[in-house]
């Protein structure tokens, strides 16, 4: 049985603020299943962002999940990032799920996975999904050779990269910026 997969999420740090953007494609096998899925959710009254990349229902389980953690956690993004990854990477249920998630509060861009990894970028961009190295490499270029940008025009520029190259990834994007 196929899978529905691949995306491309691209979270950017620039100049005071945070853009976290996404295309809309999801395919099945290789087939373009729909071309506008929301992938980026504002969490926690809208305070936090999060993109995210893999299986729907899994990624949506751990939205969830991750909602609940910055509930009790009194929106520190941080900490209830590394409580999912360990319950994630813990429980014989979340185990199982196979997706990824780039979040943001603004003030910090985290990725984290079902390995237990809450890592913060080195050079204020992470990326996840089929298309997250074109859209990486592009983000990082635009960092070093256009500072002028804005985080939302790098992300923007670098998702229709992204999307010009790789088959997983369309021109239906969506980009959600945190100052």
């Amino acid at each position: 049985m196929e899978k529905i997969h691949a995306t491309t999420v691209l979270g950017v740090m620039h100049n005071g603020e945070i853009a976290l953007g996404a295309d809309g494609q999801a395919t099945f096998g290789n087939t373009v299943a729909k071309s506008h899925v929301k992938k980026i959710r504002k969490l926690y009254e809208g305070r936090v962002l999060a993109g995210f990349a893999g299986s729907t229902a899994d990624a949506f389980t751990l939205l969830e999940n991750f909602e609940g953690k910055l509930n009790g956690f009194r929106g520190n993004m941080k900490r209830a990032a590394v409580e999912l990854a360990k319950e994630w990477r813990m429980d014989k249920y979340l185990r199982n799920l196979e997706a990824m998630m780039i979040v943001t509060d603004g003030k910090e861009l985290l990725l984290i996975s079902g390995n237990g990894d809450v890592l913060e970028p080195d050079y204020e961009v992470l990326s996840i999904g089929s298309g997250s190295m074109y859209a990486q490499s592009a983000a990082l270029a635009l960092k070093r050779h256009a500072p002028h940008l804005s985080a939302e025009e790098m992300v923007k520029e670098s998702l229709t990269i992204a999307a010009d190259t790789c088959i997983y990834t369309n021109h239906n994007f969506m980009i959600e910026v945190i100052k």
